[in-house]
């Protein structure tokens, strides 16, 4: 390797540590424009043009929708590109090609060829990832990406796509001081991966959204379908690497079973958002149908990778991740403890937030007579695990704290007996740091 080249290594500590990001400096980090990813792309020569996309927003639930949908087109054959953010422990795992993270030797060619437009138009740590999740999926000639969102929608950087469908999941109140402090003005932002003649799928019907999603819908001259029209779900059976759900399928009045290893009540509404994506593809053209979903479903994690959605990854004790950050995506969570035979385990939970969530609402929703691990994680961004703690400690929630991630998992692994669960949750930042710690450094 020429000595001007970076390794792998150092291309990563240069995507982490010399750009700015929003994982460590929060809102700061974000302009609301196009204009830099934009610029990137004509450099690159518009990579995002040459494949064919699906574009995904929403609160809660969007993660698990698109490796649902990457899934289903890689059971019909189809090259699939896949990506997300952010990533748990290894940066690659953002950028998918048929399940698996992108070679590292396209990563450090991506820095390496393109240090001096790096250099020239500054992308933030986010936009220089979309940039080159376009450019590896344009260089492997993927037949479809799954793109989903990272913030918002208007001014996401990877809304300079043109989709062939786009997928607006749910919306919930997250990111107030970014997005707007009611569920309206959130829907509008996200409402913003809306394009002309494009069709779109939500999710989950709300009141307070139904306006927005409706007439962008109009001013784009575009077909609107609301999935939980179309479908509804009926859970039939819950173990712990699986589920079975009874789907019934409003329009043509039939049931489908269907059997995943993606754990959580709330998967219901992302598995009707994705047989409602299967059927307008459909019309437009793509093999892919109810079937080829439910037979993909079987092995969502497998196929694509998945992590951190209510993710059983031990028993005896039962240690679940979730990467929950939000009032609603916890409240989730405690739902899923509550009605399975999880209930009647004494609870251990490791918990830590960023510093930008509605904690003290969060924090409300979890039960007050499980033991908490307090922790933080390791980014500036982090919320201090003595804030958290004195939070909860207001709410009436006794815990004790811990200085890191591993700390605290170690330290609950050794309280917990057999029969016992812990539960790890807060942040993505969290499940990251747990996940590595679990796997690679116990």
């Amino acid at each position: 390797m020429s000595p001007h080249l970076l390794s792998y290594e150092a291309s990563v500590a240069f995507m982490l540590e010399q750009l700015p990001m929003f994982s460590k400096i929060g809102a700061k980090a974000l302009h609301p424009s196009l204009e830099k990813i934009l610029a990137f792309s004509k450099a690159l020569n518009f990579p995002e043009k040459q494949f064919k996309s699906i574009h995904i927003a929403g609160t809660n639930g969007k993660g698990s929708t698109s490796h649902i949908l990457a899934a289903t087109f890689q059971q019909a054959g189809y090259k699939t590109g896949l990506y997300t953010s952010p990533h748990l422990i290894d940066i690659r795992e953002r950028i998918r090609i048929n399940g698996i993270p992108f070679a590292q030797s396209l990563l450090t060619e991506f820095i390496n060829t393109h240090m001096v437009l790096i250099d020239e138009i500054k992308p933030s740590y986010f936009e220089l990832n979309v940039a080159m999740a376009f450019w590896v999926f344009a260089k492997e000639a993927v037949d479809i990406a799954i793109i989903e969102t990272g913030l918002g929608g208007t001014w996401d950087s990877t809304n300079i796509i043109t989709p062939e469908l786009s997928v607006i999941t749910n919306i919930s109140l997250d990111h107030t001081q970014i997005l707007g402090d009611t569920i309206a003005l959130i829907a509008g932002e996200k409402a913003g991966i809306i394009k002309p003649n494009v069709p779109v799928v939500i999710g989950t019907t709300q009141e307070e959204t139904n306006l927005v999603f409706s007439k962008t819908a109009i001013l784009n001259h575009t077909a609107l379908y609301y999935a939980d029209s179309m479908y509804d779900a009926i859970f039939v059976e819950k173990e712990a690497t699986y589920q079975v759900l009874k789907i019934v399928d409003k329009t043509q009045m039939k049931v489908l079973e269907v059997r995943t290893d993606l754990l959580g009540d709330f998967q219901a509404k992302n598995i009707i958002t994705a047989l409602a994506c299967m059927r307008v593809l459909q019309t437009l053209g793509w093999r892919v149908d109810e079937a080829i979903c439910i037979e993909a479903l079987k092995t969502v994690k497998q196929t694509t990778g998945l992590r951190g959605r209510w993710d059983w990854v031990q028993t005896g004790p039962n240690i679940i991740l979730d990467v929950a950050h939000n009032p609603d995506g916890i409240a989730t969570i405690v739902a899923q403890l509550t009605h399975t035979s999880l209930k009647n385990s004494n609870l251990h939970i490791i918990i830590g937030f960023v510093s930008d969530k509605d904690v003290p609402q969060a924090l409300a929703l979890l039960p007050k007579k499980a033991r908490y691990y307090f922790t933080q994680a390791q980014v500036p961004r982090a919320l201090p695990a003595e804030s958290l703690q004195q939070t909860a400690t207001d709410l009436g929630m006794a815990g004790i704290l811990y200085p890191s991630v591993a700390d605290a998992v170690r330290a609950a692994r050794n309280e917990a007996s057999s029969e016992d669960t812990i539960l790890i949750t807060g942040s993505f930042f969290i499940v990251g740091e747990a996940l590595d710690f679990l796997e690679n450094k116990q």
